[in-house]
């Protein structure tokens, strides 16, 4: 049911600070790499990612309507970003277009449009997450083995670099890095035993997140294959992190960029606006949708003030040259996952990535994509572990195969489109679900008793008839719609059809409690025939 009154995101209990920050920090180390990624996929300046990855975790994270949600450049957006940028021309006339997208997407909030993620089934909100946790595997998988043609954050079944998310993993086995792929066993090791209850009890051990030590352990492990073993190292920008480095704070702040205010007179800037706020919206439900399924307290996002926070971000964003925002999964998947349980989490990772733009960009740019690979590996297992598809299975067939066509859908797909084959399988289990329980239809001694049991529409005209139809001759109907708050034209115009007909069977028709339904009743005849 649509959750028309939505509860503000309060925080129900104290938390600890120290959780927020730890979780902030390793949500800084998985978004830096993707926000780079994304920008190069989408044809823009590399720093356009880490501007968008600062608003999204300091201007939505202090508006945002949501406790856990992380807000970025996304994915699913680059495609668009990149043709939009080539259609129009410059850059900076693009960043208009992103201003007017934060307008368009307030615009949305303020007439109230965040209730559309309401309408999305949970098995499509499940099937979306556990896709994800799958992409976000294997995608992985070839960046363990350091073959990084693809950019972090490419989530689609057609990578970059031509390949496919199958057949880029094959390449990876045939053509390992064992640099790579020693980093990223022993990070994956670290992670692993870390997280082992028997060493949870230990203070420091929880004192210290494991990403960060899985970081500085890859940092560390290179460095000493550099020493010891010259030419066996990871080097080079398509291996390491590759944050752009400014050479003075001149330099630094020369790299934020302005819109061409001149192109808001252009209306393909305004096309593309709307578009980029019409995609980013629904990008951000689904991910705020996902963000409460997953927060262990349950809370539920006002998703109208999300989309006004969101639009307060790109408008921002676009103002000072970062890519369009949206709320992510993956970020948002790996803030509660490393313990983050308010807004503060995402706040700490804005804040560190514009300390680490500014201060030290050279010590980042040593971090093997190789140990980050490690952590998404098991924030992916953990959003697509088998118990969550054996949990949907045990659910029964209406839940478990929109569930699976949104998994099969999104993994050899993309995000938006598995979600829209998703969502039109669980259409039709509504449909169909709708087409058999809301009327019922029963007899005794020659009087037959036809009750809707709920609201009824046009989808449940198939079912009317074919229970009219089952009605005897020389026998007494009620229909009754005591307990159906709306019916439709479309099922008034059967009854009256039946109506009309009803004597030339010698079915006497009584009609009782549709007068609640004046409007449509005030072009029926009288209500009873015989």
């Amino acid at each position: 049911m649509p959750n028309t009154q939505q509860v503000p995101s309060a925080t129900p209990v104290s938390f600890s600070l120290r959780d927020d920050l730890s979780a902030g920090l390793v949500v800084f180390l998985v978004a830096l790499p993707l926000c780079l990624g994304i920008a190069l996929a989408s044809g823009a300046p590399l720093f356009s990612g880490i501007i968008a990855g600062i608003v999204g975790g300091t201007v939505v994270a202090m508006l945002s309507g949501s406790q856990v949600s992380v807000a970025g450049p996304a994915a699913g957006l680059a495609v668009i970003v990149a043709t939009a940028i080539q259609h129009l021309g410059r850059y900076e006339v693009f960043l208009a277009a992103v201003v007017l997208a934060g307008v368009f997407q307030m615009i949305l909030g303020l007439l109230r449009l965040g209730v559309i993620g309401d309408y999305v089934p949970n098995s499509v909100i499940k099937g979306m997450l556990a896709a994800i946790g799958i992409v976000i595997f294997l995608k992985q998988i070839p960046h363990a083995l350091g073959r990084d043609k693809d950019f972090e954050g490419d989530f689609g079944f057609l990578g970059a670099s031509g390949d496919n998310t199958l057949t880029d993993i094959l390449s990876a086995i045939w053509s390992a890095t064992p640099a790579a792929l020693l980093i990223a066993i022993v990070c994956l090791a670290i992670l692993l035993v870390w997280e082992r209850p028997q060493l949870r009890k230990f203070g420091f051990v929880r004192a210290i997140p494991g990403p960060l030590l899985v970081v500085i352990a890859g940092v560390a492990m290179n460095e000493l294959f550099r020493v010891l073993f010259a030419g066996f190292q990871l080097s080079g920008p398509e291996h390491l992190v590759n944050l752009p480095v400014a050479g003075s704070l001149s330099d630094f702040f020369q790299q934020f960029k302005t819109p061409d205010f001149t192109a808001f007179g252009n209306k393909d800037v305004y096309v593309t606006g709307l578009t980029i706020a019409v995609v980013g919206s629904i990008e951000t439900l689904l991910s705020v949708e996902a963000a409460d399924k997953l927060d262990p307290y349950k809370r539920i996002t006002n998703t109208n003030r999300e989309l006004l926070a969101q639009g307060a971000g790109n408008a921002f964003a676009g103002l000072i040259g970062g890519l369009p925002i949206t709320s992510v999964v993956v970020r948002t998947s790996a803030n509660i996952y490393a313990g983050g349980r308010t807004r503060k989490a995402s706040l700490t990772h804005g804040v560190l990535m514009l300390i680490a733009a500014l201060l030290f960009p050279g010590i980042l740019n040593r971090t093997p994509l190789a140990c980050l690979a490690a952590i998404l590996l098991v924030i992916g297992y953990k959003l697509a572990r088998p118990e969550v598809f054996r949990q949907i299975y045990r659910s029964g067939m209406d839940q478990f195969l929109p569930f699976i066509v949104t998994v099969t859908a999104i993994v050899f797909t993309d995000l938006l489109k598995g979600v829209l084959i998703g969502l039109a399988v669980g259409l039709f289990f509504v449909i169909r679900a709708n087409h058999h329980l809301p009327i019922t239809l029963v007899h005794r001694e020659g009087h037959y008793l036809l009750r809707f049991n709920k609201d009824a529409s046009f989808v449940n005209k198939s079912a009317l008839k074919n229970a009219l139809r089952s009605v005897p001759k020389n026998t007494t109907l009620w229909i009754d719609a005591s307990k159906a708050l709306y019916i439709d034209k479309d099922i008034f115009e059967v009854v009256e059809e039946f109506r009309q007909q009803a004597h030339l069977r010698n079915i006497t028709l009584e009609l009782k409690n549709f007068d609640r339904h004046a409007e449509a009743m005030s072009q029926l005849a009288p209500v009873s025939a015989h």
